[in-house]
């Protein structure tokens, strides 16, 4: 594609380069740089200066090579095929690439974002005469075997059915459908779509918050949930499991579509996904977790200004399955390197840097791109929402650093991760006093519903526990823990079952890896009742030493590996060793 219109390289400034005079460009256009047909995009235009920056490297580029336009924004291609796929920043195909230039990416390599001749097996929705808009579902595609693609009528497009292929095999470029605009126009549709990557897909409306998108990790669930089409922030430093946090969640949570975007991280780590999620078995179909997974990897050694278009390619993505009715979840590992890559380009710039080197504009864009989540009603009247999980990964685990504060103001879950819990082994290590969730009070409704009245209650009653134990453990560190009366002393062993029995979580082990709600529930009522049974021995003035001897806390703590998760009665039968554990204290010290 191709507009006509070129201009000549003036200077280059590593990603950015500049043209001199008045161009014909458009602000955002995607442009081809050079010989080799670069990608770049115009990100500023003077009277007499254009400025763009180059998605690829730009070595060897020199003044006087031609700058061609295309006279469209940069945009991704929507069809079938973007699932169990893989991609760089601007949607092309790693696979693809490799087969063409070997393991790195060749600069200027140019492969279609989508295979053009696989044939899909075709059903068409819609019959002669019918009206149509934007968002209509003119066909379904069984795209893999978890998820039917719905081919759409693209935003913005309304007009009658004149002429209707019949079902069959046909690929993405083939015209579908035929409809007639409302001005006698006529316009033909086939499955594939563009869409700028800058620009939100319109909808309907949006909905408030009320389903929680449930991830079968239990600090997550029951301590501080996160809506379907919610946002939430998982930032912690080097090494506390911030990758591996957003892998259990992509693999286990009930969104139908999960988007990694691994922005800038290593090579290795999206080596890792790849590998992990190609032998996982989804455990709501039984197929391959890839069947609804697309990868868009963007490693520390591709270009930077690509990392930029990565998060906004795969937030792209993911509005297009929203549309189709779908939940989806998005995980962008991470937007601190996103950040440093808007850094290194303001730099490059010339631009006034603000706090710690990174442009003024760092809050609009963390907002623009976080608000894009949101639960809504499609221009089709179906529901689908985007859910935003974003790590970020500040230097020395400095939660004060402008991302991490940033990102706090415009998501409304946080999840902190800790460095001392995570070299205590203590996973996921989310710290229970920094990490709060505002979807608390939205979502107390649906879980009464639908897991027990009593859920919010034993939750907020864990979370007092586990308060009173931060603030005696300051008087444990000063004089030591044997001055505590026994009431006291009982607190600080409950919290303990709570940190290892129920926050702690195994994902190496197949019953701990993903947890029900309805055992996580029946977890809180065992523990809960322990309390209960405890305090009431220790008001009868048995002293703790007698209570930890029979054992009873070590084997509540063990739940989580002795019940297997199909198996819930099981649970039933820990009260009953309670009120043994209750009945032998008692004659013992009668």
């Amino acid at each position: 594609m191709s507009s006509g219109k070129t201009e000549k390289i003036y200077g280059i400034n590593g990603p950015v380069i500049y043209l001199k005079g008045k161009t014909d460009f458009k602000m955002s256009e995607m442009v081809h740089v050079g010989e080799e047909k670069l990608v770049g995009e115009v990100i500023s235009l003077d009277k007499d200066r254009t400025t763009v920056q180059v998605y690829e490297e730009t070595s060897g580029l020199h003044p006087g090579e031609l700058v061609e336009g295309t006279g469209a924004a940069v945009s991704v291609t929507l069809a079938p095929g973007i699932l169990n796929n893989i991609f760089d920043g601007i949607e092309r195909p790693l696979e693809r690439i490799a087969d063409k230039g070997g393991a790195f990416i060749t600069r200027g390599v140019s492969v279609d974002a989508l295979d053009r001749q696989k044939l899909w097996e075709t059903h068409i929705t819609v019959a002669e005469g019918d009206m149509v808009q934007g968002g209509t579902i003119i066909a379904e595609v069984p795209e893999t075997r978890a998820i039917v693609h719905k081919c759409m009528v693209p935003p913005g497009v309304e007009g009658t059915v004149v002429s209707v292929v019949p079902d069959g095999e046909y690929t993405i470029d083939e015209t579908l459908v035929t409809i007639e605009l409302f001005n006698g126009e006529k316009r033909e549709l086939s499955m594939t779509q563009h869409w700028p990557i800058r620009v939100p897909r319109p909808v309907n409306r949006r909905f408030p918050a009320s389903v929680p998108l449930v991830t079968g990790q239990r600090i997550l669930d029951t301590m501080f949930p996160i809506a379907k089409g919610g946002t939430a922030a998982i930032p912690g430093g080097f090494g506390t499991g911030k990758t591996m946090t957003q892998h259990q969640i992509a693999k286990w949570s009930d969104a139908d579509i999960i988007i990694y975007i691994g922005c800038g991280e290593r090579g290795n780590e999206m080596t890792q996904v790849l590998e992990e999620f190609s032998e996982l078995v989804d455990p709501k179909s039984g197929n391959p977790l890839m069947d609804r997974t697309t990868l868009i990897a963007n490693t520390s050694n591709m270009p930077v200004a690509a990392r930029e278009a990565s998060i906004y390619t795969g937030l792209t993505l993911a509005e297009y399955y929203r549309d189709m009715g779908y939940d989806v979840a998005i995980m962008a590992d991470s937007t601190s390197r996103w950040a440093e890559a808007l850094r290194e380009l303001s730099g490059r710039l010339e631009e006034m840097p603000a706090e710690e080197g990174f442009p003024a504009y760092l809050a609009s864009r963390l907002s623009a791109f976080y608000e894009r989540a949101g639960m809504m009603q499609t221009l089709n009247g179906a529901t689908g929402s985007v859910s935003i999980i974003g790590a970020v990964s500040p230097q020395g685990g400095d939660f004060s650093e402008p991302v991490t504060q940033n990102t706090k103001r415009f998501v409304r879950c946080f999840w902190g991760l800790d460095k001392s819990l995570a070299y205590a082994r203590h996973f996921p290590a989310i710290h229970w006093l920094t990490s709060y969730s505002e979807y608390l009070n939205d979502l107390s409704g649906w879980y009464s519903d639908h897991v027990s009245p009593k859920f919010v209650d034993y939750r907020n009653r864990l979370m007092a526990i586990l308060n009173q134990e931060s603030s005696l453990m300051e008087i444990v560190k000063l004089i030591g823990g044997d001055v505590l009366p026994d009431d006291q002393k009982l607190i600080l062993e409950i919290a303990k079952v709570i940190r290892l029995g129920f926050l702690q979580q195994n994902a190496f082990h197949k019953d701990d890896t993903c947890v029900s709600l309805e055992k996580q529930f029946k977890m809180m009522d065992v523990i809960l009742y322990l309390y209960k049974t405890s305090r009431k021995l220790v008001a009868m003035g048995m002293p703790m030493s007698v209570l930890k001897a029979e054992g009873i806390f070590e084997k509540v703590i063990a739940i989580k590996y002795d019940v297997p998760n199909d198996n819930l009665q099981l649970l039933d039968l820990y009260k009953l060793d309670i009120d043994d554990f209750y009945n032998r204290v008692i004659e013992k010290n009668a």
